[in-house]
């Protein structure tokens, strides 16, 4: 499961999130990141899913 995780973590960063921890802190921290652009997203989602 964990790596379907990564692969919608790299294609939609704050979804991998969201499925992984839900609407915590971390998902609008990856919104915002994603936002401001997509690399640094695509980083910390795959940080969250490989963290838990």
């Amino acid at each position: 499961m964990d790596i379907l995780r990564v692969i919608i973590a790299i294609l939609l960063p704050p979804l991998g999130v969201f499925l992984q921890v839900g609407l915590g802190a971390s998902f609008w921290l990856n919104l915002l990141l994603t936002l401001l652009g997509y690399f640094p997203g695509v980083l910390h989602a795959v940080w969250v899913i490989a963290k838990k």
